[in-house]
């Protein structure tokens, strides 16, 4: 099944709206003919409406960092999914490694908040992964086996297929390291066989973005994987050329 490569770059706490809107203006340019791969960024919630609208019409979308599960309610300093989208938003990040080391974020927490970004429109990029030790223990399997069964575990069937999953080695992320591509390619299959293990159909459609120290130097030959479709940047996404180096080399 062809799969549209998606490269998405997570600016995590940096660039004001005045820093977002230089990058953008670079950007833009760069990516506008860049057919055949989606481009998002993951921009801060106070960057959100003015990407929004910087980026109307264009190849890129934009997507926030996380939101709560609840559509309202007395949670001082959350932002809901209908929020999101009331925004035009286009998706959002959620369960990314420095939200459960930082903020203890919780499968019983993702497994309400995948859903609740698809009930509101958006695309939910599912963030999953083994810390160095886990990996070291021959643990990783176990864990990404937990994280994608309980994550996806009240996602319907029929709307599986419009989660991506990004597999992020924590011990990859922010450090230079990377995963060798027998590793990223292992770990991503695997995940692909998580997902076939509750619908076929949907494993063959879903898209898995590999993470972790992802740059222009070594994003051609992670996405030339069988079972990677796409990247989730994170320091790489801060220059338009470089994220846009990710991007092109996506399309080969």
């Amino acid at each position: 099944m062809t799969r549209t490569p998606f490269v998405a770059g997570n600016w995590k706490m940096f660039k004001t709206v005045g820093e977002a809107e230089m990058f953008i203006s670079g950007l833009l340019p760069r990516v506008s003919s860049s057919e055949g791969v989606d481009v998002a960024i993951c921009v801060p919630f106070t960057d959100l409406q003015a990407m929004v609208d910087s980026t109307r019409g264009s190849r890129v979308q934009v997507f926030a960092q996380n939101m709560h599960e609840a559509a309202t309610g007395a949670f001082t300093g959350e932002v809901s999914a209908p929020m999101l989208a009331d925004l035009d938003v286009h998706g959002v990040v959620l369960g990314h490694s420095e939200r459960r080391q930082y903020f203890n974020e919780t499968d019983r927490a993702l497994a309400e908040k995948v859903p609740a970004a698809l009930e509101a429109g958006l695309v939910p990029i599912l963030c999953v992964g083994e810390t160095e030790a886990e990996r070291e223990e021959g643990a990783m399997e176990r864990k990404l086996r937990h994280q994608v069964q309980e994550d996806l575990e009240n996602v319907p069937v029929e709307r599986l297929h419009e989660v991506v999953i990004a597999y992020e080695p924590i011990w990859a992320i922010g450090t230079g390291k990377v995963a060798t591509p027998e590793q990223a390619q292992e770990a991503c299959a695997f995940v692909r066989a998580l997902v076939a293990g509750i619908d076929a159909d949907a494993a063959g459609a879903i898209r898995i973005q590999y993470g972790g120290s992802v740059k222009a130097d070594n994003a051609a030959e992670l996405l030339a994987l069988p079972d990677i479709d796409g990247a989730l940047v994170g320091g790489a996404s801060l220059e338009p050329a470089s994220f846009a180096a990710i991007v092109e080399a996506a399309r080969a």
